[in-house]
């Protein structure tokens, strides 16, 4: 159940909102993104624009720049990262996102391992790092790059919130 004022805020928020996609992965292609291309789908259903779409490589300086080159550019307005979220070894998103956040949104990450536990993985749900935060005011979310994992991040908890949170950063004139 929702209160008064968040549905208020909602009913404030922005319906459209441009936002730059960001694959972490060693492998992937344009065309084998199969997790980019469905945060595209979703976001795209859900009303929202696209500004920018990369894939990088698990390495914490190139996530570093291209979030911060995502964050610094005026045309973008969220960041949505995926992959790299785990614990192995090469998987540096967690470091290079929260690093660069202004604020942390940390309910994103427990309310997506709540979820991924209750629904979907189980207690393998401990080994995701998913992070959510802003750097200025441009909105930025981690998540795993497994499609279930972004289907469940989106579906649940990114696309019902993105323009909310957006109002939220906007009412204060945070400038990038």
């Amino acid at each position: 159940m929702t209160s008064n004022s968040t549905e208020q805020h909602r009913r404030e928020a922005p319906a459209s909102v441009a936002c730059s996609i960001i694959t972490v992965s060693d492998t992937r292609t344009p065309e084998t993104d199969k997790s980019g291309q469905l945060i595209r789908e979703l976001l795209e259903a859900g009303g929202h624009t696209i500004a920018a779409y990369a894939i990088v490589k698990d390495d914490y300086d190139g996530i570093s720049a291209l979030l911060r080159e995502a964050a610094g550019n005026p045309l973008v307005e969220a960041v949505l990262l995926n992959g790299g979220t785990g614990i192995a070894g090469r998987d540096t998103t967690f470091e290079a996102v929260r690093d660069q956040l202004h604020k942390e949104m940390p309910g994103f990450g427990e309310i997506f391992r709540y979820l991924s536990f209750a629904e979907d993985i189980g207690s393998a749900a401990i080994l995701s790092r998913a992070i959510a935060g802003t750097i200025g005011a441009t909105a930025v979310f981690s998540m795993p790059g497994s499609t279930g994992a972004v289907r469940l991040a989106m579906t649940r908890l990114i696309v019902p919130e993105l323009g909310h949170v957006m109002r939220e950063l906007y009412k204060d004139k945070v400038d990038k």
